[in-house]
């Protein structure tokens, strides 16, 4: 009887399993700046991976990261025509939809979004063809 063959990816898998191990109370795997600039990882992750399991969209999706009445935000693009771009808090709470839909005005519930959001940093962008 033969042993059954591992995948490809298994050996990647098993070290990066193995460095996190060994890791020691007084080096954490990430430094609070690095915490603070990837921002919320669960949610926002997730919607990103949703992004790029849907077709390509044009303009492509992009997810920038704002202030915005004195917090941040997270923004994600309008994709096309009639979808409306999007406003959540770090929590990933949908807070409104600045334009877009069948208006092209949003929902109305933040309609000084566009004038007034600072600090503008790109987290990601689909870079497919």
């Amino acid at each position: 009887m033969t042993a059954p063959k591992l995948p490809a990816w298994a050996p990647v898998c098993l070290l990066m399993i193995a460095s996190v191990g060994c890791q020691t109370a007084d080096s954490p795997a990430t430094t609070k700046v690095e915490q603070e600039k990837a921002g919320p990882t669960g949610w926002l992750s997730e919607l990103i991976r949703e992004l790029e399991q849907e077709d390509v969209a044009n303009p492509p999706a992009k997810v920038y990261r704002y202030t915005y009445k004195g917090q941040e935000v997270y923004y994600l693009t309008s994709r096309c025509c009639d979808i409306p771009s999007k406003v959540y808090d770090t929590d990933g709470n949908l807070l409104c939809e600045p334009e877009g839909g069948i208006t092209g005005q949003g929902d109305g519930r933040c309609t000084d979004f566009l004038d007034a959001r600072t600090d503008e940093t790109l987290i990601w962008e689909d870079k497919r063809e």
